[in-house]
């Protein structure tokens, strides 16, 4: 049986402000959208696990 695990993302914005996001990620999905997180100049960008159903929280 094959679990798939589940991905959040948390930031802080060019504000200053922390940011989590609001929809669940696969890894590879994630991953990309980190990248992008990071290449629109946001910074402390983290790809964090989460269980299923529940997203992550701002860290700040």
């Amino acid at each position: 049986m094959t679990t798939m695990q589940n991905f959040g993302l948390t930031w802080t914005d060019s504000d200053g402000k922390a940011q989590a996001s609001a929809v669940a990620y696969d890894k590879v999905s994630g991953e990309r959208r980190k990248a992008a997180l990071e290449a629109d100049g946001n910074t402390n960008v983290r790809l964090v696990p989460v269980e299923p159903g529940v997203l992550p929280q701002p860290q700040g």
